[in-house]
């Protein structure tokens, strides 16, 4: 099985789900990634995701677009939305669930297009992984904007994990490592970026971006909002 994230999904939206999908991380013990939270309507989301959506427009690119909720509700909204992932699985659900333009890319390879907004929800920034490949990714999206485009996404401070006692190490903290288990089937370990705003604006700036902190709840997770400047 290549695509187990996509097939837990799939499995999911054709009335399957007998089977749960575990993330498995370095840090405590396996966690439940209920597939339901992908299938979410507008009255089920949380109000950081609401802002996000309403603070889109122009043309979107919705990165990362799993089961295409968030992009359903654009679309519904009357914005013009492309959904990307790189599932082939989660574009199948996409376009089944109604979905008008979804495609099967990998963000840092994809060049079709100019936006006026980039969006990216439930922590999916984290696909960068690390600082570096972070750097990356804003180099690379740089060239998908319109001249006043946006870069709209959410991630968190995961400080707390470590109890005030950050690990010692030449990488940073938010660098985590995981890896998706679904029925006998596991991936590769990957690496998933949660990196806390004030080290964001630092990057940000360093990228030729400005960042804003457009909501921020209780859990110290926040949305922002990156510019170009240059």
């Amino acid at each position: 099985m290549k695509d187990i994230f996509g097939q837990a999904l799939f499995d999911y939206f054709k009335g399957e789900g007998g089977h749960k999908l575990w993330i498995n991380n370095t840090y405590g013990p396996k966690e439940e990634m209920p597939q339901d939270i992908y299938f979410r309507t507008e009255e089920e989301m949380p109000e950081l995701e609401l802002i996000a959506l309403n603070n889109c427009r122009g043309k979107v690119l919705d990165i990362g677009a799993g089961a295409g909720s968030h992009a359903l509700i654009l679309q519904d909204k009357g914005l013009d939305v492309n959904a990307l992932d790189i599932s082939d699985l989660a574009v199948t659900i996409m376009l089944q669930r109604g979905v008008k333009h979804a495609i099967a890319a990998d963000i840092f390879t994809y060049q079709q297009g100019e936006y006026d907004t980039l969006l990216l929800m439930m922590n999916g920034i984290g696909l960068c992984g690390t600082i570096q490949q972070l750097r990356l990714f804003l180099q690379h999206t740089k060239t998908l904007l319109n001249k006043g485009g946006q870069l709209l996404f959410d991630s968190s401070d995961i400080a707390y994990l470590y109890e005030g006692d950050l690990p010692n190490s030449l990488d940073y903290y938010g660098e985590l490592s995981y890896r998706y288990a679904y029925q006998s089937h596991k991936t590769d370990w990957f690496k998933w970026l949660y990196i806390d705003a004030e080290k964001l604006k630092i990057i940000a700036a360093e990228e030729g971006w400005a960042a804003e902190v457009l909501y921020e709840d209780d859990m110290d997770q926040y949305l922002a909002r990156l510019t170009p400047v240059n």
